[in-house]
């Protein structure tokens, strides 16, 4: 018994493969013995835990001895007839029935028929039918909920696994009469117990909907000449099974991840904080089933629904939790219904909540209410995008939310009008059927009176939302107007405190003021980001005031640190400044990404600000350099490529060795000015090469040897920047003739010998692709004589290629003594020969790894890293193309945008 735990059970990382298969297989040779022992335990004892410590061992067995033990001896119908009714016993032996339920063979078909049917005639005298397993489990003991629990997991495996054998041996009532125990299993209010059935209710109305996809038993238009007949045989049996399986889905609902408003377990109605990632992935797993169910009958899926919200207006089954999982329910099978359907059924739905809303009296029930009007309708962008009545109404109602006071309401208000406006941009700036004018006027006008009870992120969101709509004016006149009005509140406090600081800038030091003007500037970040390019005419009326609030900020913080040391940047006002600093670089290269004239912003927005920025980084302290400096300038490199060239010095001599004096002490300091320096670094490379040609060459020296820095992180963000940077410049040197030679001359050895000291390091395995890909390229110029220059500095008359092998030759063996020579030389000979084919040249060099390593007596496992992070990535590439076929399975929100409107 210890052999087979030592192998089986516990032998996975600990021990290698050929050791585990030489035990598994001496076990198997032996194993006649050890079943003889059991089965004549299993036969001839009366002593109870002998025979359950037997029944223990053979679960442990189960799932690899040879089969014939299985099924060519009577091992099923002993422990069916003989165990499974014994209270005592019924656990251990359901287990085992399910272990043997998994097998997936096909030589067995008749076996696995008696399993079912054996254990099925065992289980409806031991648990009638009529049992109720919700009050059953709730009253029952340990082991009688353990039982139900074993139950679920045996019913959901077989079917899985021999459903459709079953069925095809005409076995019909037993496979209704297993799901009609696993309906009653899937009311028990035991979340792991539920999610066992879930998954394989999941599984069976995905396999019925693929069966026949544009089925229904609906009465839609396409539909209404079909006959019953023309339903599936399949779908027709299981039309009973899946309308209970419906109503149990929508009274059972999980809590989608934008409902913020929840009931916490004292009964109290709170927002939510946590995420709850547990009850996420269970709301997308029953979401996507209840969107397979509908698929395959809307119409009995509407009728509960409908049903459900009937009984909750008329107060038969009003509860906060009925309501709560109807509407997520509603709200979850969004884009399943034809739209003449989903048209009909939310004009009720609708209708219906806002009714309730103004029927219900008390804080607690508004919230509720409240949260589930918010979710539904942010659900069906498609309807309101169609029916404009009910679009304003639901965007005023949100008005209206925005004022509720009660924990989360607020929030979810405007997040809803952020959703919303998103998808229906469109319909806010024109002029309606009925309307005098278009609607973003009239929210316009009273912005103020919608935002006065918002805290300030929520009022960042909803400058972003209306900012969204003003965006899709097409007009740029009319869309300038909109957006001096849209910004006139945050401009009149901004204009104040500027006023104010040009009087007596030491109001730039006062706490208030500088988080006021924190909060106009993230105010104006979700404008621009919502807007995009036509955000300059905003910009250009703040630009020159807010670059002197961040040089004025900038020499307080470095007048602060320097009277009173470094830790003076923990106190909330120095925080606040960088605040405003942080925010105004974002803002800058928030509007540049976007922008749309290179030379305008060039010309007329690039100047102030390097002359603002550039030398505030340099001169202050490390600890109060913003990393976003880096950010902000790499966004400019990338985005006006060669109409910044001229600037790069200038850029270079304040940000380059100072940053580089901060992050080349070790690889962990400073993460984020790191990351943001080699993205600079990485832009300019791309874009402006030209000016790394142009700086004095122990300069150059400084940025080749920080992108050799660069790749030598572990952090593999980095690494992987610095690669692509080293790359892009050999192949932007191989394209300057004048200066590509003496390039190589100094820099090719070296530069080989770094790239081969990081492919010969475990911590650097996810690179190399990356590492092939150089290295062929390097190679590649040698064979094509693209390097003319001499590489030897010693022996000036040898030929490169023999010179580099040599090289190489010493380098390698001085690392790797144990390797012989003639190892090594095959090995280098292997790196000239397979430079045009990266896949192999790829192969080549794990080989090399793989006989470095097994001397070392080191794991090779992880050499295959980006093999399997490709296949995990492949595999939810084709989930996704799945969810993207079906009608509804992907959310509103998480369609691309060219799938809507």
């Amino acid at each position: 018994m210890f052999q087979n735990e030592e192998v089986f059970d516990f032998s996975s990382g600990q021990m290698t493969q050929a050791k585990a298969k030489h035990l598994k297989d001496s076990m198997c040779s032996e194993f006649s013995q050890i079943f003889q022992l059991c089965q004549f335990v299993m036969d001839n004892s009366q002593n109870a835990p002998l025979v359950d410590a037997t029944l223990e061992t053979l679960l442990r067995f189960l799932n690899w001895i040879p089969l014939g033990y299985i099924f060519e001896t009577k091992l099923i119908t002993t422990l069916i007839y003989k165990f499974l009714n014994v209270p005592m016993f019924r656990n251990i032996t359901l287990k085992c029935l399910t272990e043997i339920a998994a097998v997936q063979v096909t030589q067995y078909d008749e076996q696995f028929c008696d399993l079912f049917t054996f254990t099925m005639a065992q289980l409806k005298q031991m648990l009638p039918q009529s049992t109720n397993l919700k009050q059953a489990y709730q009253h029952g003991s340990d082991p009688e909920q353990k039982f139900i629990q074993n139950l679920s997991l045996f019913l959901c495996t077989f079917l899985k696994e021999h459903g459709a054998l079953v069925e095809k041996k005409q076995q019909h009532d037993l496979v209704l009469e297993a799901c009609h125990y696993l309906i009653l299993i899937s009311e028990v209010e035991e979340t792991e117990i539920f999610k066992i059935c879930l998954e394989y209710w999941n599984v069976l109305a995905a396999d019925l909907y693929r069966e026949s996809p544009f089925t229904s038993t609906l009465s839609s238009p396409i539909m209404l000449g079909q006959k019953s007949n023309d339903i599936p045989m399949r779908r027709q049996m299981y039309t009973p099974v899946l309308s209970r399986i419906r109503r149990t889905m929508i009274s059972r609902m999980a809590k989608p991840e934008e409902v913020l408003v929840v009931e916490n377990e004292q009964g109290e109605v709170v927002r939510e904080f946590m995420k709850d990632t547990d009850s996420i992935n269970m709301y997308k797993n029953m979401r996507e089933t209840l969107v397979y169910l509908t698929h395959l009958d809307y119409n009995d899926t509407e009728n509960i629904m409908t049903e459900k919200l009937h009984n909750q207006v008329d107060g038969t089954e009003w509860s906060w939790k009925n309501l709560n999982t109807l509407c997520w329910a509603i709200g979850s099978i969004s884009g399943a219904m034809h739209e003449e359907d989903e048209k009909r059924f939310l004009v009720t739905v609708i209708k219906d909540l806002l009714g309730l809303c103004e029927q219900k009296r008390g804080k607690d029930n508004k919230a509720i209410i409240a949260s589930n009007i918010m979710y539904v309708v942010g659900q069906y962008p498609r309807f309101l995008r169609a029916h404009w009545k009910f679009l304003k109404t639901v965007v005023n109602k949100l008005f209206e939310f925005m004022h509720e006071t009660h924990d989360g309401v607020q929030d979810m208000a405007c997040d809803t009008f952020i959703k919303i406006s998103q998808k229906c941009r469109r319909h806010f700036v024109q002029v309606q059927v009925g309307e005098a004018m278009p609607f973003i006027e009239e929210i316009l006008t009273s912005i103020n009176t919608h935002i006065c009870d918002l805290h300030p992120q929520q009022v960042h969101t909803f400058y972003e939302a209306v900012g969204m709509m003003i965006s899709a004016q097409t007009d740029s006149a009319s869309q300038e107007a909109l957006i001096e009005k849209y910004m006139s509140l945050p401009n009149q406090v901004w204009d104040t405190i500027i006023n104010q600081a040009t009087q007596n800038v030491e109001i730039l030091k006062d706490a208030d003021a500088v988080k006021q003007l924190g909060n106009i500037l993230k105010t104006n970040v979700r404008a621009c980001k919502a807007l995009g390019h036509p955000y300059v005419v905003q910009l250009g009326r703040i630009y020159l005031d807010m670059l002197n609030v961040y040089k004025v900020l900038s020499e307080n913080i470095s007048g602060c640190i320097a009277s009173s040391g470094e830790n003076v940047t923990k106190q909330p006002l120095i925080r606040s400044m960088r605040t405003v600093k942080k925010e105004t670089l974002t803002l800058i290269s928030g509007w540049v990404s976007k922008s749309n004239d290179p030379q305008m912003v060039a010309d007329s927005f690039i100047p102030p600000l390097l002359e603002a920025v550039l030398v505030d980084y340099q001169k202050n302290v490390p600890a109060a350099r913003e990393p976003e400096v880096l950010s902000t300038m790499a966004t400019i490199v990338n985005k006006l490529e060669h109409h910044i060239t001229k600037d790069i010095p200038q850029i270079f001599d304040a940000v380059f060795a100072c940053t580089l004096e901060m992050i080349n002490k070790d690889f962990e300091e400073f993460p984020e000015h790191r990351t943001n320096f080699f993205l600079l670094l990485q832009a300019v490379n791309s874009h402006c090469f030209q000016a790394f040609l142009n700086i004095p060459p122990a300069q150059f020296k400084l940025v080749l040897d920080s992108i050799i820095w660069a790749f030598k992180h572990t952090m593999r963000n980095v690494a992987d920047t610095g690669l692509q940077i080293l790359y892009q410049l050999l192949q932007n040197v191989n394209h300057e003739e004048k200066a590509s030679q003496s390039f190589y001359q100094t820099y090719f050895t070296d530069i080989l010998q770094h790239i081969f000291s990081v492919v010969t390091d475990s911590s650097h395995t996810a690179g190399i692709t990356m590492h092939a890909t150089i290295l062929a390229y390097m190679f590649s110029l040698l064979e094509n004589g693209k390097i003319t220059i001499q590489l030897s500095s010693t022996h000036p008359t040898a030929n490169n290629i023999q010179y580099i092998q040599k090289f190489l030759l010493d380098l390698l063996k001085a690392a790797f003594p144990h390797l012989n020579e003639a190892q090594v030389k095959i090995f280098i000979e292997g790196l000239f020969s397979f430079d045009q084919d990266i896949p192999a040249f790829k192969e080549h060099l794990r080989d090399f790894m793989v006989q470095i390593r097994e001397f070392a007596g080191e794991d090779n496992t992880d050499l295959f890293l980006e093999e399997r992070e490709n296949t995990i990535k492949q595999a939810h590439d084709e989930k996704r193309k799945i969810q993207m076929s079906v009608p509804g399975i992907l959310g509103p929100h998480e369609l691309p945008e060219e799938m809507q409107d």
